[in-house]
């Protein structure tokens, strides 16, 4: 892989070739959470490795596993909780990649909308904040969330 010739990648790598996938969008914001998901040991660089061990578990993993590594996704900050902050960046970071798939009709509340929504599902002793416990419970109860994970075992 040429632009990888040394079996790991740095960030702004990672997100110039995560780019190559939207290119209507701006997937920056979304490829740098993507890339600290992908760098469990916040080394800074993502190997083959890393990379292949996120993969096989979002492909073949089981599904605790799957929603364990989408936890740690959206936990930006790494302290065990997702914030309505933390989620609202998120949510605008997959608006902005997907660009004018989504802006022609996007209004500014709807990202916040769906952050609410996550949360009236996720929070539920409403403490503001959802636990990886919370999430898991929620996703594991959620038919829609349970049938899309069953698209990624299909995919290869």
């Amino acid at each position: 892989m040429p632009e990888c010739p040394s079996g790991v990648v740095e960030e702004e790598t990672f997100k110039g070739i995560y780019s190559q996938f939207f290119p209507h969008g701006d997937s920056t914001t979304y490829a740098h959470f993507l890339f600290n998901a992908f760098d469990t040991t916040q080394s800074g660089l993502v190997s083959f490795e890393d990379f292949v061990l996120g993969l096989s578990v979002l492909l073949r993993g089981t599904t605790h596993e799957k929603l364990n590594w989408a936890f740690n996704l959206y936990d930006i900050n790494k302290d065990g909780y997702i914030t309505k902050e933390e989620m609202l960046d998120i949510v605008r970071a997959i608006y902005d990649m997907m660009g004018k798939c989504t802006y022609p009709i996007l209004r500014e509340e709807i990202p916040r909308q769906h952050v609410d929504t996550f949360f009236q599902k996720m929070d539920k002793n409403k403490d503001g904040v959802v636990t990886i416990e919370e999430f898991i419970e929620s996703c594991q109860k959620d038919e829609n969330i349970m049938r899309s994970m069953q698209l990624f075992e299909n995919a290869i």
